[in-house]
């Protein structure tokens, strides 16, 4: 990957992550079957086809803070922060490689280009609760990691070898 220089140095261990995660994102889904994506092991657990449009979902919610347009296909399944339906079969993992390919390159131009002003902005992230656009940026990095973390013991689960880091 082409090494930018950032607007504000603070973001640059959090693109370091952000790039991981957009490889590992790949690599958490390589070779599970849309059936299995959509397996609960009896729990309630969220499966892999909600864990997974959830991130591309976050990673689209992110773009748009930082003037990027779009959403992912699938984004009436989940826009409103939409919890898993129980009852819904959710896309193909292929529709979300699609969606996570389109908007992986141009947020990560964004946050390179993020300024000390905007990452210090305020803004409120639910009633009564503010928060810099720097601090979501930290939580979205931190979810990415525990969302692909969640797929990974997934992988497992259903029999799967573990996710390749490479």
């Amino acid at each position: 990957m082409e090494t930018k220089t950032l607007a504000d140095n603070r973001l640059q261990s959090l693109l370091a992550q952000y790039e991981m995660h957009t490889t590992y994102f790949n690599n958490v889904l390589e070779g599970i079957s849309d059936e299995d994506a959509h397996q609960r092991l009896q729990t309630k657990a969220n499966h892999i086809a909600w864990i997974a449009g959830s991130l591309v979902q976050e990673r689209f919610e992110l773009a748009n803070t930082f003037g990027i347009e779009g959403h992912q296909q699938a984004n009436s399944l989940f826009e409103n922060y939409q919890g898993i339906k129980d009852q819904e079969t959710y896309p193909p993992l292929s529709q979300y490689k699609e969606d996570w390919e389109k908007i992986s390159a141009p947020l990560n131009d964004a946050l390179h280009d993020a300024t000390r002003e905007k990452l210090d902005t305020f803004f409120e992230m639910m009633p009564g609760q503010n928060m810099t656009y720097y601090d979501l940026v930290v939580f979205m990095m931190h979810r990415e990691a525990y969302l692909i973390g969640q797929i990974g013991l997934w992988r497992r689960l259903l029999g799967y070898e573990a996710m390749k880091y490479q």
